[in-house]
């Protein structure tokens, strides 16, 4: 794969577009705005996956050298200023949108996409729990974007809900990553909360976050967000999660660490197909 691309990350700035995307479905809406929505969730996601290489290159070099920068395909300046590109490129879909719209909150939501993402990578990351909190927030901003987008009181509402699940979970993926990559973590001085506690504890958090989300799941339900086919599809997401907890819990080596991140992503993907279903 071409290195310009492969740093984007795009499957996962496609899943960024997702939250979009949903939210689109929900309310039925298909505009301009929404494609442009897209579009900047994508690009802004682009850019915090550039920038959050360029100044993680040195660690990447023993978690993962195989990365653009630290396999030397792209240069530290060059990725930089290609983030950089990524993030001009989301901020102009944000003014357009607010500009088409005469509602300028989308457009202030990026600004601060734009300072979050780059102190983020700048600073954030290596702060214990603070990092990991900060990525589940921007991913539940992308939900609260695309209701602000529509501009629908009772679409934003469901965008806020949806936007604290995914807060939750992707705070919890983000502790069981930083078990994953505590060597090469400590390798660079970094001072993530395993690295500060040990990894028993940060677990047993990750755990419990994941078991409220799982709680949270049958109220989407409950108050008539979505309707009976979300139930059916959710649940293979909440056996997901559930198996990610138990084997997090049950051991805190690197590899069941991977696993666990692996299915809780998994799991995700599968919520969002069952907001979809839900809509129906």
């Amino acid at each position: 794969m071409n290195p310009y691309i492969e740093i984007l990350r795009p499957g996962n700035a496609l899943m960024g577009a997702i939250a979009i995307i949903l939210i689109a479905i929900i309310d039925r809406t298909i505009n301009i705005p929404i494609i442009l929505a897209m579009l900047a969730v994508f690009f802004e996601t682009a850019a915090g996956n550039v920038i959050n290489d360029y100044f993680d290159y040195k660690i990447d070099m023993i978690n993962k050298p195989e990365r653009p920068i630290p396999s030397g395909r792209i240069s530290p300046k060059s990725g930089r200023n290609y983030g950089y590109l990524q993030f001009l490129l989301g901020t102009i879909c944000g003014f357009l949108i607010s500009y088409l719209t005469n509602n300028w909150i989308p457009f202030v939501i990026v600004l601060i996409a734009d300072v979050i993402l780059y102190l983020y990578a700048y600073k954030l990351k290596s702060t214990p729990l603070i990092g990991n909190i900060t990525v589940g927030f921007m991913t539940g901003f992308g939900f609260v974007f695309g209701g602000f987008t529509i501009n629908n009181p009772e679409i934003i509402t469901t965008s806020i809900f949806l936007g604290f699940f995914a807060l939750v979970m992707t705070t919890a993926r983000e502790i069981i990553k930083d078990i994953e990559d505590i060597e090469g973590d400590k390798a660079e001085g970094a001072k993530t909360l395993p690295i500060l506690i040990g990894e028993k504890i940060p677990a047993v958090l990750a755990v419990c976050l994941i078991i409220i989300d799982c709680i949270l799941c049958p109220l989407l339900y409950y108050y008539h967000i979505f309707g009976i086919y979300y139930l059916f599809v959710i649940a293979i997401a909440v056996i997901l999660f559930i198996y990610s907890a138990i084997l997090i819990l049950k051991s805190q080596d690197r590899e069941t660490a991977h696993k666990a991140s692996k299915y809780l992503k998994i799991g995700m993907l599968i919520a969002f197909v069952s907001f979809i279903f839900g809509s129906f």
